[in-house]
């Protein structure tokens, strides 16, 4: 099957925001665009038949609505639409073994739950084949330069995120902004201050060469992107989450498995995806 953008949608306004902003992905990618509303078959009792009824009917309304918004605004997008009877996380971690990128809302309906991240998008997140972003809604648009915002772990450094995160940025003509959150040696950052002044330039001056080192190699194959250190003396969480605010896309990493059952979410981006500003596109690696 031919790779592509897949985003999972509902009746919610949130996932019809995420289906826009996969739409644009895919344009932009050069990629078709599938659509994926799940819903669970209810009990075989004759009874139950005509509800089902409703329910498919609903659901094939809702991609039909969905796909003729869509392919009118991305005209150069082949769009598909598919009803699964499974829940929404097996339908979307199912379609996403043949996906480029997974794209769910923050928040949803029903087979997307209503919480401040749904445990949906959750659960694709921490446990799909492919990178996922998680769209929250859409905020006022400000005035700022356009900025792809990645994490970074100068110890533990991962190429996917890194490659994803310029490959964005230079295909929206964006500055890319490197973040690595750091702590003093021996010290949580809030006793920062009690570190001599000389001493924590001493240790920023080395984490600030670690992360030059790490970019060096993608700088020289992205010349184009203008890149933006950014060393913050801060728990990686609130950096992140900081970034968000001016970011159009924030990357991150997550470590990967060949079993899905040991992939998962780590705390940071855990926080994160609750808290971000702008969407985030969750990348596994190993």
């Amino acid at each position: 099957m031919k790779r592509s953008v897949v985003a999972g949608i509902d009746s919610s306004g949130e996932s019809l925001v995420a289906a826009e902003w996969a739409a644009r992905q895919a344009a932009s990618l050069g990629l078709e665009l599938r659509l994926v509303h799940a819903a669970l078959p209810l009990a075989g009792d004759p009874a139950y038949e005509p509800v089902a009824f409703s329910w498919q009917r609903t659901g094939e309304e809702l991609l039909q609505r969905a796909k003729t918004c869509l392919t009118s605004r991305y005209p150069r997008v082949a769009v598909h639409g598919a009803q699964v009877a499974d829940t929404a996380a097996n339908a979307l971690l199912a379609a996403s073994e043949t996906s480029e990128l997974l794209v769910v809302g923050a928040r949803g309906d029903g087979g997307f739950d209503g919480l401040v991240v749904g445990s949906t998008a959750l659960a694709v997140a921490g446990t799909a084949s492919c990178a996922v972003a998680v769209v929250p809604p859409p905020r006022a648009a400000a005035a700022h330069e356009a900025e792809v915002a990645v994490g970074v772990s100068v110890r533990q450094p991962a190429d996917p995120p890194l490659e994803f995160a310029f490959g964005a940025a230079r295909l929206r003509g964006a500055r890319l902004r490197a973040v690595h959150a750091w702590e003093l040696p021996g010290h949580a950052s809030w006793t920062a201050a009690a570190v001599p002044e000389e001493d924590r330039a001493a240790w920023e001056d080395h984490e600030v060469q670690q992360l030059s080192d790490v970019l060096r190699s993608r700088q020289d194959r992205y010349p184009a992107v203008p890149v933006f250190p950014d060393v913050v003396l801060l728990h990686p969480a609130y950096a992140l989450m900081h970034s968000s605010h001016r970011a159009d896309l924030l990357v991150l990493g997550r470590h990967s498995s060949p079993r899905p059952a040991e992939r998962r979410l780590g705390p940071v981006a855990h926080a994160v995806l609750h808290h971000s500003r702008c969407p985030v596109v969750i990348v596994p690696h190993t």
